[in-house]
């Protein structure tokens, strides 16, 4: 049964995604769509792919990335180009993360001249949320959390003791800048964390705090 509501979210959150960046293309020449990683987004990208907009009008980037080649298992521009980008969606814009550079370090500037160019502030910005509370890689055991959460920075190298590859990912400033904030999340777990979140303000114990106060639409299921 919980693949059914699931599904059912995917499809909803696909047409609100879809609506909004209609509405802003009526407006404007481009609209940006932020998107997350991970399982969880598949339907919804799978969704999203089947929509009738303007693709050719919409730019596509992520809230964060592994720093991995483009055709890893584990690379989240892997899972757009796979998901999302075929069929009228190919037409989009996508703008990765990653560099041929051997660190994130080394590439965050070129990364942050591509994030730069962008349609800011984006249309949605989409974010999921793990078992410890992060979004994007706003990880609450980073040594880099602190810097995330409060540079003007638009991206960060980060460096996990949790998390098995170096990474990078889009500030919390940056991730601010958007017209309508998104959280997709599914399962029981998930949502007892965002209860806790919800009941206490300190961001570096929880990350995606640094989003509840922002008006945020959430988009849960089993």
């Amino acid at each position: 049964m919980s693949d059914a509501f699931r599904k059912r979210l995917a499809v909803q959150l696909a047409e609100a995604v879809a609506e909004a960046l209609r509405a802003d293309l009526a407006t404007q020449p481009h609209a940006l769509l932020v998107l997350s990683g991970g399982s969880t987004p598949v339907p919804f990208f799978e969704a999203l792919a089947g929509c009738d907009l303007p693709w050719e009008r919409v730019q596509v980037t992520l809230a964060d990335e592994r720093w991995v080649a483009v055709d890893a298992a584990d690379s989240n521009a892997r899972l757009v180009r796979e998901h999302l980008l075929k069929g009228h969606a190919a037409a989009a814009t996508f703008v990765p993360l990653t560099t041929a550079d051997a660190t994130p370090e080394q590439g965050a500037a070129a990364v942050a001249e591509r994030i730069e160019a962008l349609a800011w502030p984006a249309s949605v910005v989409i974010l999921g949320m793990g078992g410890d509370g992060h979004t994007a890689s706003l990880f609450p055991d980073s040594r880099e959390l602190d810097l995330a959460l409060t540079t003007d920075a638009a991206v960060v190298a980060v460096r996990t003791p949790s998390q098995p590859q170096s990474r990078i990912t889009l500030s919390a400033d940056r991730l601010h800048r958007a017209h309508r904030h998104l959280l997709h999340i599914t399962g029981g777990d998930k949502r007892t964390v965002l209860a806790r979140a919800l009941a206490g303000d300190d961001t570096r114990e929880l990350p995606i705090r640094a989003f509840l106060a922002c008006p945020l639409a959430i988009y849960w299921a089993p």
